[in-house]
């Protein structure tokens, strides 16, 4: 059996996103609580990240959602269920 550690907060993540893509901008939310009774509800939490960072310059959406997934590579396995990202560059803002 698989034990899950809900341990990631948003802060978490804004701090690690912070770390590795020097963000402009960077707003996350906790949406957990609008999954309550799904069946991921219980495998961890769901989060919404909207970032501008000049690290996404020349990259298209699927690379800049790797880059973010890069930089919460440590935090997934404790808890982070669900993400959904909005990335932009600074001229997209």
């Amino acid at each position: 059996m698989t034990t899950v550690h809900h341990g990631v907060s948003a802060g978490d993540i804004e701090t690690a996103l912070t770390r590795a893509l020097d963000p402009l901008s960077l707003a996350v939310q906790d949406d957990s609580h609008l999954h309550a009774g799904h069946a991921g509800a219980r495998e961890g939490r769901h989060f919404s990240v909207t970032i501008c960072s000049a690290h996404f310059a020349g990259i298209g959406r699927v690379g800049r959602h790797r880059l973010v997934y890069d930089a919460l590579a440590s935090l997934m396995p404790r808890g982070i269920h669900a993400l959904a990202i909005e990335a932009r560059t600074p001229d997209e803002r």
